[in-house]
Parts: C-alpha cells; sequence; structure tokens
C-alpha cells in the first residue's frame, strides 16, 4: 500500500457564525493516517472575503465542488450544528449523483431533519435577541459581546447563517442514507437535546447510535478529547465495515 495515502479523509464542517477555528487543533489529535480537513463557509475564516451563502441546498453544492476532486479516498463528513444540516446535504447530493458515497457521516448538534415541519417565515432577531441566543449556545467569545467593532464583524455573518438554519427544509420522501451515521449530542443542550437527536437513526440504513456528551451546545470547546476519541472510534469502525463489505 502507497504509504502517502491516508486511511481516510475526513472533512470537518463549522457551525453557524464561526469558522475553522474552533477545529483547528484537530487534525493533530486524530489519527497521523487520517487526512483531516477543515473547511470553511464562503465569508467565514480564511473566506472572510467572499460573499456569503445564506441557503443551505447552494452552500452544500459549493462546499461539494471544492470536495469533489477529493472523493477518490475513503472519506467521511463530519458537522457540527449548521455544519451538521450542511454535511447531511452533501451526502444526500453524493449519493443521489452516484458519486463515492462516504464511509461515515458524523452529525453533532443538530436535530434530525423533518420534512412535516412548516416553512413559515424567518424573522430577523434584535440585536437583543441575537446576543440572548448566542449566549444560550455558547461558543461565542464575550470579547465579540462587548466590543462594537467585533460585534459589527460578526452580527451580519451570524444572522446570515441563522438564517440559513432556520430556513432549512429538508426534501420530502428522502430515502434513509446508505452511509453509517453517528450522532452526537450534549446533555445539556437546549437547541439539539438529545431527545430530539435520537431520530437521526431514521435517516440511515446504519445508525451507529447517539453519543451524548457532558456539556451543552459545545461541550467539546474546553476539551475535545472525549469527542475526537468517539469520533475516531465511529468512524474506524464505519471504515472496516466498508472494507470487509468490499472484500466479499
Amino acid at each position: 500500500m502507497d504509504s502517502t495515502r491516508p486511511v481516510l479523509r475526513l472533512f470537518v464542517m463549522h457551525h453557524a457564525g464561526g469558522s475553522h477555528l474552533l477545529y483547528r487543533g484537530w487534525p493533530a489529535a486524530l489519527p497521523d493516517a487520517w487526512d483531516v480537513r477543515l473547511l470553511d463557509a464562503p465569508g467565514h475564516g480564511l473566506l472572510l472575503d467572499r460573499p456569503r451563502i445564506p441557503d443551505a441546498g447552494r452552500l452544500a453544492e459549493h462546499l461539494l465542488r471544492g470536495v469533489e476532486p477529493h472523493l477518490g479516498e475513503p472519506y467521511a463528513l463530519f458537522g457540527h450544528s449548521m455544519g451538521a444540516l450542511v454535511t447531511y446535504e452533501m451526502t444526500r447530493r453524493i449519493v443521489d449523483r452516484g458519486l463515492p458515497p462516504p464511509v461515515w457521516l458524523g452529525v453533532s448538534a443538530r436535530t434530525a431533519p423533518d420534512p412535516a415541519r412548516p416553512a413559515g417565515t424567518y424573522r430577523e432577531p434584535s440585536d437583543a435577541e441575537l446576543r440572548a441566543r448566542l449566549r444560550e449556545l455558547g461558543g461565542t467569545p464575550d470579547g465579540i459581546f462587548a466590543d462594537p467593532e467585533l460585534w459589527a464583524l460578526f452580527d451580519p455573518i451570524i444572522r446570515s447563517d441563522l438564517r440559513l438554519v432556520d430556513t432549512w427544509r429538508p426534501s420530502p420522501g428522502a430515502a434513509p442514507l446508505p452511509v453509517a451515521l453517528s450522532a452526537y449530542a450534549g446533555r445539556e443542550d437546549r437547541s439539539a437535546p438529545p431527545s430530539r437527536m435520537t431520530d437521526w437513526a431514521e435517516h440511515s440504513r446504519h445508525f451507529l447510535g447517539l453519543r451524548v456528551f457532558d456539556g451543552g451546545h459545545f461541550h467539546f470547546q474546553g476539551d475535545p478529547g472525549p469527542l475526537l476519541r468517539q469520533i475516531e472510534r465511529d468512524a474506524t469502525a464505519a471504515l472496516d465495515a466498508a472494507g470487509a463489505a468490499r472484500s466479499r
């Protein structure tokens, strides 16, 4: 086997209002034989100067175009919060188009798709409402709230992402993905509590389980170790099962 080929390529997609920065320590903490790639949505992180894409389907299309040339090796996708719904949409498109599917999909802190949920209309939160919502979720440094210039920079980014999250509706009648899937939740997360994460089992033919951790929406922010060890176990199990199926 070519020693330069990764055992697994893992694409990681960030949360609303975030970027690759929260996950920058993950490549070093995951197996050396993995090629861990941290994605940024346009208008975020290293792509701060690019126009934002406030629509989940269009963002999934954009990201898929970027990663498609790298889907030849065994690969997996992981998304946290907004990143979970975007990676789910990417996986749907990959499967529907007959592209090589991921061996594993990890979804974190995002409730399962519910086609029955009415579309409704999006209402812009006031400044106070937005700040309260972000404080409840956690993950936003206090310095951003306290610094008017930083808040002016991040406010439109966060609003665009929350619009994407709140207006997203999955395609009705979509079959369960033929992809191994694990779900991750914080025990004290009021936005995506474990009780509302269990329905992810209906969206995969190979559901590996719901993993619950102490903490809230960003339970891994202080210590990502427990989450990363579980990601390694789950993705490795899915990779081994895919290899066994190919050898039959």
